[in-house]
């Protein structure tokens, strides 16, 4: 059988989509999967080749499930507020709507035509009012709850641009888009308060099945420590400076102490600082830094010695200098840090760069060379000395500062709340109202969605304000508390809200009353399979569990994490290794490989390339092997045959059922599909098979390649759909060879083989297998061991 893929593909793509043979259906009898990827960022340029090995995964397993009689859910619909769009808008004077629409076509009819059984019926998009509505609905709970609050942070804004830029878009000082030097600027800044949900989230991670690095990223994030907090006293002062440490049983070392250039302490006590030209020179340099250039580790270290202030150590009453220096953020901690530079390599650092004393308090290392890391016997720390134990010591100093009443033992956490708020147009416009009498209300719900007003100029305002900020129609309202004159707040929400709870969607999209029926979510909930990148295990993944976990604490959701499961892709790298850019001109465009070869050898392609969660390079050559495999796929229908195959043939047969059965559901796609080609090149040999063999075959393969194997199907006299038809099962017992070859041992060593029957006598097996190795067989036979289908051992003396 020859075949046009080009005809094929369209043919059953119609036919799919007009019997509806992929869309879910609620509450059926069936057993549920609900399997989910990453929805696309729908840009300009179309999808590349790395969305089609992230969506394909899930996709085989959909495919997989529908023929196992699952009632799948498999949705995709579209992230699509945010810059890259905007920054397009502005240089091209088109509506952010319209170059959204053009982007969201043009990937649909992309991932159509490369025959994803994706359920269009369900499909969302970011930026629909309908959608965003209920993104608006779950910040005002939060807000209710008080989950959401302001405060000054500092923030990279570009004064040419003038607009404030997340730290990826300002690395190096520089801003990404006109290349101006950053600077620092204190900012009125959205938080949500996940800070709250740490431990939760931690917690959560020990009931769902994520691989291990992915769970170790997030904990990672989230960055748990155990210490106390220890207030040390300034000199002359009734002020008080809380640090956090995570070793308070080196207190007796501390010499110096180290706050963050914008601390207000400086402020409040300029007038006791005789160096404030150095401090307020320091603090300009400061602002040219980003948040990263700041709290990188590998730098030179900077600061200056606050002259007129000084600390005093609560465990020996020693006065020892306060510095300000780059390193320390107002973001992080409270701001403040104790310093114990003979045990801390950066505190070291600094003290030998400035002078400062070095006092040893744990036994061990040479600190006239570099900081002792190490654990050790506790010295010069007057009741702690001779404590070996670094818990025991820390117990016992934490014991010591609450009976002192100087500090207590604490738990901090490297992730910081989320700023959530952005200067931009393109993105939920947020729910909140700034009334002179009655502070920040709310917006009613009745009232939502709060609709970004149409606009025709998208530039950002001055002083990094949101362009809606010029906006009087939109700004000025009234309040809904007291009525009188308010101003509407003018940011709008992160591109990362959308995606915060989209799966939660896809499972009721037109519902108008809420965000889902609770019925539904009953049913589908949680999510069975997620997949994605790893460069998402971390901020969506933590802020989609942030959200979800929220919407379960407030009964509105059934379960506490969205995600049971969830596995990662590697990247397609370039022909040359590389990975793609169009810089570097190696990026691959699928929509060729579908032009030129089909979708089918495309699909079976990105998964035969190599281990799913590993980085692989693009092969030409490879594509074609694929194509020429399914050509041969496509033969294998003059090959059936009346006359009953061999058992040989057989036991083939059921061994790939069990193998690509197994391999799919521990994503190995890319074995799976070395044992359907290895299983084409046993029947070639073979030279026939019965139709009931290339049912089973093609079953096999459709979820990898479902539009030929639907046209072979059909072409065996099949009206239904192979897509929909039953997975293959297979037989233990004939998973296993008629024959097998076997090594004989002589004394433990292998000295030749046999062929045996698997159900063959063991005396019979002997007798042939001493026959073999006869002339081997030196001295008295003591022993003969077999072991069924494994071994020979035959122990001569």
């Amino acid at each position: 059988m020859r075949h046009n893929f080009k005809v094929i593909e369209k043919k059953w793509q119609k036919k799919w989509e007009d019997a509806k043979v992929f869309e879910a259906q609620d509450f059926s009898d069936k057993k549920k999967f609900y399997g989910l990827v990453e929805f696309p960022y729908p840009s300009g340029a179309g999808m590349h080749v790395g969305h089609i090995k992230a969506y394909s995964s899930v996709e085989v397993v959909s495919r997989k499930r529908r023929m196992e009689g699952y009632n799948v859910l498999f949705p995709i619909g579209f992230d699509a507020f945010g810059l890259p769009t905007e920054n397009y808008a502005i240089k091209t004077g088109t509506h952010p709507r319209q170059i959204t629409d053009q982007n969201i076509a043009r990937f649909t009819e992309q991932l159509k035509r490369v025959g994803f059984s994706f359920d269009w019926s369900r499909v969302i998009d970011t930026t629909d009012e309908k959608f965003y509505k209920w993104t608006q609905w779950i910040f005002l709970k939060m807000f209710e709850k008080g989950l959401v609050f302001r405060d000054t942070a500092l923030v990279n804004y570009c004064p040419s641009c003038k607009v404030v830029l997340s730290n990826e878009d300002s690395q190096g000082g520089k801003c990404d888009i006109c290349h101006s030097e950053v600077v620092q600027k204190s900012k009125t800044v959205w938080y949500l308060k996940i800070t709250e949900y740490a431990d939760k989230l931690l917690q959560g991670l020990k009931d769902v099945d994520y691989p291990a690095n992915v769970k170790q990223q997030q904990e990672n994030w989230i960055g748990k420590s155990t210490g106390a907090f220890v207030n040390f006293d300034v000199d002359g002062t009734d002020e008080k400076l809380q640090i956090y440490t995570t070793r308070p049983d080196t207190l007796f070392g501390v010499t110096f102490m180290v706050i963050a250039p914008e601390h207000p302490l400086i402020d409040k006590y300029a007038d006791k600082i005789t160096n404030m030209d150095a401090i307020k020179a320091y603090r300009t340099e400061c602002q040219k830094k980003t948040e990263f250039e700041r709290t990188q580790l590998v730098k030179d270290k900077t600061g200056v010695k606050i002259e007129g202030l000084m600390g005093i150590n609560p465990m020996n009453g020693k006065k020892i200098p306060i510095f300000i220096a780059d390193y320390v953020m107002m973001g992080y901690g409270t701001g403040a840090i104790m310093a114990v530079p003979a045990h801390d390599q950066r505190d070291y650092d600094f003290a030998k760069a400035f002078g400062i004393d070095i006092i040893q308090v744990i036994k061990g290392g040479d600190i006239s060379k570099e900081a002792y890391t190490g654990d050790g016997e506790m010295i010069n720390s007057e009741f702690l000395n001779g404590f070996t134990n670094k818990k025991d010591s820390i117990a016992r100093m934490v014991e010591e500062i609450k009976k002192m009443g100087v500090g207590e033992a604490g738990v901090q956490f490297k992730m910081k709340d989320w700023a959530f708020n952005r200067q931009r147009y393109w993105g939920e416009p947020i729910p909140l109202v700034h009334c002179p009498s009655c502070g920040v209300v709310a917006v009613p719900y009745e009232e939502l969605p709060l609709e970004l007003p149409d606009v025709k100029n998208f530039e950002p305002g001055e002083d990094g304000e949101s362009p809606l900020a010029k906006i009087d129609s939109y700004v000025n309202c009234k309040c809904p508390k007291c009525g009188g004159d308010a101003k509407r707040e003018t940011d709008t929400m992160p591109q990362w809200a959308g995606s915060s709870w989209y799966f939660l969607r896809y499972i009721d999209p037109n519902n108008d009353k809420a965000f889902a029926d609770r019925k539904k979510i009953d049913y589908w909930m949680p999510v069975d399979w997620y997949n994605g990148g790893m460069e998402h295990v971390t901020r969506h993944m933590i802020y989609s569990r942030f959200w979800h976990r929220f919407l379960y604490d407030l009964g509105e959701v059934n379960t506490p994490e969205p995600y049971a499961k969830r596995t990662i892709q590697g990247l397609i790298l370039g022909p040359d290794g590389d990975k793609m850019s169009k810089s570097k001109g190696n990026v691959i465009d699928p929509l060729d490989i579908v032009e030129d070869y089909g979708a089918d050898t495309l699909r079976t392609y990105v998964l035969f390339m190599g281990d799913y969660a590993a980085a692989a390079p693009w092969s030409d050559s490879s594509v074609k092997g694929c194509k020429r495999f399914l050509e041969r796929v496509a033969g294998m229908t003059d090959m059936v045959s009346d006359d009953p195959s061999t058992d040989a043939l057989e036991v083939s047969f059921h061994k790939a059922i069990k193998k690509v059965s197994s391999d799919i559901e521990e994503t190995k796609f890319n074995t799976a599909i070395a044992t359907l080609m290895a299983l084409t090149n046993t029947v070639y040999s073979a030279g026939k098979l019965s139709k009931e063999q290339l049912e089973i075959f093609i079953k096999l393969l459709c979820p990898f390649a479902p539009h030929l194997t639907e046209e072979i199907w059909e072409s065996l006299g099949h009206e239904d759909f192979l897509s929909v038809s039953a997975w293959p099962q297979y037989e233990e017992e004939k998973t296993v060879d008629a024959t097998i070859e076997i090594g004989v041992q002589v004394n433990g060593k292998v000295r030749g083989t046999v062929l045996v029957a698997k159900d063959e006598d063991k005396d019979a097996v002997l007798a042939r297998a001493k026959e073999i190795v006869a002339d081997k067989l030196t001295g008295n036979i003591v022993k003969e061991i077999y072991v069924p289908g494994k071994i020979v051992n035959i122990v001569c003396k």
